[in-house]
């Protein structure tokens, strides 16, 4: 049996308890469709649920007063920073707040981007962790506000992690009392910060030609480009502003490309083809063990001991124990070299009604990492959500857990030079 928010607020009386209602939430996707592709879309929904919220009880809590609080740097500049970084922030007369979002469930730790840390402009004097549930009705969608830390605390005692590049600090060093940060509004919790470094005009447009590829989904930690050099290239409005452009007109061309690949002229009739848009595998069936030709359980590839495979996919199955997996072999033809390739699906039911998936493609045999370029994509009515590109050292690529409601379509498409294959599915 699912909680709903007035359980929540009656078992756990120290946090503060915000609901989120269904159209606050329609609203809010509405606004976050302007980015340049499905990662970049859920960050800025996630962030602009948490800001709404926590900009109106800030209001509401200082009405009393003479402050003020607003969205730091302006509503306009909103979408190029959710492009790229997880956070919002608000200004309080001179105080700076930072929120910082999670879908996480058992959370254990504030976990920072170094952006809102680092970047002279942009640090701010508290950062508040808020958990996020948008599943369920109204009764279900809640913020829960877990506490807040310093940006003193971050330097002093919060561990820095190079791979992500964020500051992370326990949960229990958190302050939950939230009357204490109403109490010190105006005063300075910040450390000193060195300013951004200079960048010239070149090398800014160098880099922004690099990271305007919107395949590219975080371009913050997917690429070897020196913090410094980034904090000053985002730290620019106008920078910024320009990369986020960019990034929305890529996806654009990447969108013409995929409908290409879905209509192939008769120029393109050398090319390697499976195409199985006239089926459609009904996914529902799979929790009954009923499999459509050419997918099997992965358990029965796993008793096959294709070689490496069999390491791989214990590692995958071991994602799905509570729901069910296929596999489907893929012969890449002889244009290739006759390699072929595992596609992947994990599923499973979860509690409101909706059903989990991951999509994964693996080498089979002996080989041990997948052929570079070779993309796998994921459609929805001719329209890319999400797309991955293998490199030359992958083992496997994988896609964005995403969930969908009986009855939803999607269609997963794998290319590799002249290769192209489609599987249609439904939940």
């Amino acid at each position: 049996m699912m909680l709903s928010l007035s359980d929540f607020v009656n078992i756990d009386t120290k946090h503060i308890w915000l609901q989120v209602k269904t159209a606050e939430q329609e609203k809010v996707w509405q606004l976050s469709q302007h980015h340049s592709n499905a990662i970049a879309i859920y960050n800025a929904y996630l962030n602009r649920i948490c800001l709404s919220r926590l900009l109106t009880w800030f209001q509401l809590s200082l009405q009393e007063t003479r402050l003020r609080a607003e969205v730091f740097p302006s509503e306009e500049n909103l979408p190029s920073i959710l492009e790229i970084v997880n956070g919002t922030a608000i200004k309080v007369g001179e105080t700076k707040i930072v929120f910082v979002p999670t879908e996480t469930i058992d959370i254990e730790e504030l976990c920072v981007p170094q952006e809102w840390v680092d970047i002279s402009s942009w640090a701010a004097d508290y950062y508040i962790s808020v958990q996020v549930n948008l599943d369920g009705d109204d009764d279900d969608c809640w913020i829960r506000v877990c506490g807040f830390a310093t940006h003193r605390q971050l330097k002093n005692q919060g561990k820095y992690n190079s791979s992500d590049r964020s500051y992370s600090l326990p949960i229990e060093q958190l302050t939950e009392n939230f009357t204490l940060l109403f109490a010190t509004l105006g005063l300075r919790w910040r450390e000193e910060v060195s300013p951004e470094v200079t960048l010239s005009a070149a090398k800014a447009q160098n880099l922004l030609q690099t990271l305007s590829d919107a395949s590219i989904y975080s371009p913050r930690v997917s690429l070897d480009i020196p913090f410094a050099q980034w904090a000053a290239l985002i730290s620019n409005e106008q920078w910024r502003q320009q990369l986020y452009n960019q990034r929305l007109g890529k996806e654009k061309n990447t969108v013409s490309t995929a409908k290409k690949y879905l209509s192939p002229s008769i120029e393109s009739m050398n090319s390697v083809s499976v195409d199985s848009s006239l089926i459609q595998i009904n996914l529902s069936q799979w929790f009954e063990k009923l499999f459509a030709a050419g997918w099997q359980p992965i358990d029965e590839v796993l008793n096959s001991q294709l070689g490496n495979l069999a390491f791989e996919f214990r590692s995958f199955s071991a994602t799905s124990k509570t729901g069910v997996n296929g596999v489907k072999l893929i012969d890449l033809g002889v244009q290739l070299g006759g390699q072929s390739l595992a596609l992947m699906l994990a599923l499973s039911q979860e509690e409101d009604r909706k059903t989990a998936i991951i999509v994964q493609v693996h080498p089979t045999g002996n080989k041990k990492y997948l052929p570079p370029n070779l993309k796998i994509i994921l459609l929805e009515s001719g329209n890319i959500l999400q797309q991955i590109e293998s490199r030359s050292l992958d083992c496997y690529i994988q896609l964005n857990r995403f969930k969908g409601l009986s009855g939803t379509s999607f269609s997963i498409q794998l290319t590799l030079d002249n290769f192209r294959m489609i599987e249609n599915f439904s939940i």
